[in-house]
């Protein structure tokens, strides 16, 4: 039976009470199940364990999952996130290959791939994620793989590294508008978030990002966003509402309805961003194969869109 995130997640509950919309199924299925197991089997992290996804349960019953490379301690302290902050292991060099050994026993038509922030490393971490495409296309040709890639600290050399690899989906997260970055993404730029999406469009990459609501901002400066992401051509944008994962996280400032939700989407797609997934549990990799398709269909013929970039 559904279950509100605030019986789900009783420390949530404690600090303010989610509105009705927030309802999702209790884990459990087969497939939950055999997926949480291949994970632990092959010692593979997911951000939908370590960010604390609402959607787990109805992913993995899915069998979608978000690979999170590089370890599961990031470098980083954002102010919305609940995975850990500190100094990373040592790099697994054998991390790759384990990732796509997973895709290919579950079968993947759409692999997701996402990291830690590894600002120790000289590249940031993008030649694990080169690898890890590269190894998903030799073993799994029919699995579209999308990259969930962080900023690697403004170094272009990184980008092109993982661009290289031609990953179907190019994607990094903005997050929150400008304003608010100095609390939410105190170590990142919103100026270079962009930078890197509008280069990734103008290598042919199917571009994504994601943005988070209900952490202060106003709705005229979300619109803002939404037009400077249109201008960058961007392909698909998903917009969720933000919830505290800890005390120690930054708070709801309000919540947004169902309906603003759908009317963001209405603008968004307006302005010309080809594909908007938003709602309250929407998160960066919430049916993201679906999203792909659609983009696909939208703009069937274009070379850099339905297919793999040379």
């Amino acid at each position: 039976m559904p279950k509100t995130l605030s019986t789900l997640d009783q420390s949530a509950s404690s600090r303010r009470r989610l509105p009705d919309w927030f309802k999702v199924k209790s884990p459990g299925s087969a497939n939950y199940i055999s997926l949480k197991r291949l994970a632990a089997s092959n010692h593979l992290n997911t951000v939908c364990q370590s960010a604390g996804c609402p959607n787990i349960t109805e992913c993995w019953e899915r069998r979608e999952a978000t690979f999170m490379i590089l370890g599961d301690v990031c470098t980083r302290s954002c102010g919305f996130c609940l995975v850990r902050t500190g100094r990373p292991s040592r790099k697994d060099t054998q991390e790759p290959q384990r990732v796509a050994d997973a895709v290919a026993e579950l079968s993947l038509r759409h692999a997701t791939v996402t990291s830690v922030n590894r600002d120790e490393l000289s590249d940031g971490g993008a030649f694990q994620f080169a690898e890890t495409v590269q190894l998903i296309h030799d073993h799994c040709p029919e699995t579209d793989v999308e990259v969930l890639i962080p900023d690697f600290g403004g170094l272009s050399d990184a980008l092109e590294t993982v661009l290289k690899a031609n990953p179907e989906v190019l994607a990094h997260n903005i997050e929150t508008v400008p304003k608010l970055y100095s609390n939410v993404r105190p170590q990142a730029d919103y100026a270079q978030s962009l930078a890197i999406l509008t280069r990734s469009k103008s290598r042919g990459s199917v571009t994504k990002t994601g943005i988070m609501v209900g952490l202060g901002e106003k709705l005229t400066e979300v619109h803002e966003v939404l037009g400077d992401l249109a201008s960058l051509e961007c392909d698909i944008l998903t917009i969720g509402q933000y919830l505290q994962p800890s005390r120690k996280h930054l708070p709801i400032q309000r919540f947004y309805t169902p309906d603003e939700f759908v009317n963001l989407k209405i603008i968004g797609e307006k302005l010309g961003i080809t594909h908007i997934q938003s709602g309250p549990l929407v998160r960066s990799s919430y049916r993201a194969g679906e999203q792909l398709e659609a983009v696909r269909k939208k703009v069937s013929g274009d070379s850099g869109v339905a297919g793999r970039t040379s």
